[in-house]
C-alpha cells in the first residue's frame, strides 16, 4: 500500500489585495458609486472622488450628513450585489498564471469587500480561490490597519516576516507595513509611498513574486529565515 506524498508546508506566503490589484475593478466602482449618488441627488464625480480617499461610512458622513447611514449602506451593498452579478469585469493580465502556479496554501486574499463578491468575481473572470479570504466582515479593523493582514498570516500559519503583500493603493500598503511585511506595488504609474518595490503592472511584478513564493531570491539562492 502505497501512501499519498506529503506537500511540503510552504516556506513563505503572497497576500493579495484583490480590487486594483488582481481585479480591475476601476470603472465597476466608480458607475457603483455614480449610481448610488443619482439616488441622493449628489453629484457622482464628487461623491466618487471623497469614496476613493474614505471607507464607505466616512463617505457618506460627508457627502450625505443628513441621510441615515444605515440606509446609505444598504443601497449601496445593494448596487454593488447587483453590479457583481451583471457588471463587466476583467482580470489583470498575469493574474491567472500568477494564482495557478502559487503552491496550495502558500496565498491569501485580503479585501476590504466582502466574500461574496470576490467569489462571483472570481468565478466570473475564471481566476482560483484560495483557503483563505479575510473580508470586511472577519475584521472590525479595516485598512490601513495591519489587522487584516495578521489575520490572514495567522489563518495560514505564517510568521509576518515570511509574507509578501501584493497592493496597489496608498491604505493597503500602509496596513502590510504596519504588519511586518514585505510589500510590493502593482498598477500603479507611480510608486505609492512605503512600498519595497514598485511594478507598473501586476503582470511585470509574476516572476519575481513566484520567486519569493519559492523562497528563492533574484538571484536563485534559497532565502534563509
Amino acid at each position: 500500500m502505497t501512501s499519498e506524498p506529503v506537500q511540503p508546508r510552504p516556506r513563505k506566503f503572497v497576500l493579495f489585495d484583490v480590487d486594483g490589484t488582481l481585479i480591475d475593478a476601476v470603472a465597476n466602482q466608480r458607475q457603483v458609486w455614480r449610481t448610488w449618488a443619482g439616488r441622493y441627488g449628489l453629484d457622482a464625480e464628487g461623491v466618487y472622488q471623497v469614496a476613493l480617499r474614505t471607507r464607505p461610512m466616512e463617505t457618506f458622513a460627508q457627502v450625505a450628513p443628513d441621510q441615515d447611514p444605515a440606509e446609505c449602506l444598504a443601497a449601496l451593498h445593494g448596487i454593488e450585489d447587483e453590479d457583481v452579478r451583471s457588471g463587466v469585469y476583467a482580470a489583470f493580465a498575469g493574474a491567472s498564471e500568477l494564482l495557478e502556479a502559487l503552491p496550495p496554501g502558500s496565498w491569501a486574499l485580503v479585501t476590504s469587500n466582502y466574500e461574496h463578491r470576490v467569489r462571483g468575481r472570481f468565478s466570473r473572470t475564471g481566476l482560483p480561490v484560495p483557503r483563505v479570504i479575510v473580508d470586511a466582515a472577519a475584521v472590525e479593523e479595516g485598512k490601513p490597519s495591519p489587522v487584516p493582514y495578521l489575520l490572514a498570516a495567522a489563518q495560514l500559519g505564517a510568521r509576518p516576516e515570511d509574507c509578501l503583500v501584493v497592493e496597489d493603493a496608498p491604505s493597503g500598503v500602509e496596513a502590510g507595513l504596519r504588519a511586518g511585511m514585505t510589500v510590493w506595488g502593482v498598477n500603479a504609474p507611480v510608486r505609492v509611498a512605503g512600498v519595497h518595490r514598485h511594478f507598473g503592472s501586476l503582470r511585470e511584478a509574476v516572476p519575481d513574486i513566484l520567486r519569493f513564493a519559492s523562497g528563492t531570491r533574484p538571484g536563485g539562492s534559497v532565502a534563509v529565515g
